[in-house]
């Protein structure tokens, strides 16, 4: 069997163009999760039925955790919350500064 090098770069150029706007969705996808979990702490439980994909590469709420932009923390009662931290507040607070009011958070 013969390999084809034009065809080998042509692959391999959509698989880089692939994983280029899947990178470049999570940013916004990032603001929506900490919109989402802004206005109070959640239960750990429905965060993870709302947010956890098996998509590798959709990684909202792993990239989030890393970040430093929200923590998990002992809730009152039923089990771990998930809450935002001050630096996704902040990141919040920066987002709706560079946006007007009713302006979507995904660019």
């Amino acid at each position: 069997m013969h390999s084809c090098p034009r065809r080998a770069r042509l692959v391999g150029g959509a698989a880089a163009d692939m994983q280029r706007p899947m990178s470049d969705a999570i940013e916004p996808l990032i603001l929506d999760f900490l919109e989402w979990l802004a206005p109070r702490p959640r239960a750990y439980d429905e965060v993870m039925d709302a947010w956890r994909t098996s998509c590798p590469r959709l990684t909202v709420w792993e990239d989030a955790m890393d970040r430093g932009l929200v923590r998990r923390e002992r809730g009152e009662g039923e089990g771990p919350v998930v809450a935002v931290t001050a630096l996704g507040t902040a990141l919040l607070g920066a987002r709706r500064i560079a946006q007007p009011l009713g302006g979507s958070v995904s660019p």
